[in-house]
């Protein structure tokens, strides 16, 4: 079972080249978190699964704090969701920056990193 945040859009101020942390740039986040929510399917209790809409303020929050390496924001993001939601045992992010700096054209570049917990 998964719960699926897909193209989630957010202005932020990461990167290593000082401009990046000035102008800033819009970031893409997809998300995937395995839980058992069986009992909610049942019960139509929020209270039994994950909330997206936790999830998606607590990833507004670890997006507010610069970073110079995505890597470091997406693991930023995974200890917060581990911590912050007990159930969750997989974590898939995606993280990309549109259009960075770096001399060529790419309509976005990024990582994706997989945890367990």
């Amino acid at each position: 079972m998964f719960i699926q945040m897909k193209g989630i859009q957010l202005y932020a101020f990461h990167g290593v080249d000082p401009q990046e942390n000035t102008v800033g740039a819009n970031f893409y986040i997809d998300l995937s978190l395995k839980t058992n929510f069986s009992r909610a399917a049942q019960t139509d209790n929020l209270k039994e699964t994950v909330n997206y809409a936790d999830v998606y303020q607590a990833i507004k929050e670890e997006m507010r704090i610069p970073s110079k390496l995505l890597e470091h924001v997406c693991e930023r993001i995974a200890h917060r969701l581990f911590g912050d939601f007990p159930s969750i045992e997989e974590i898939d992010i995606a993280l990309t920056k549109e259009n960075p700096p770096m001399g060529a054209c790419g309509k976005s570049i990024g990582v994706s990193v997989h945890y367990i917990r």
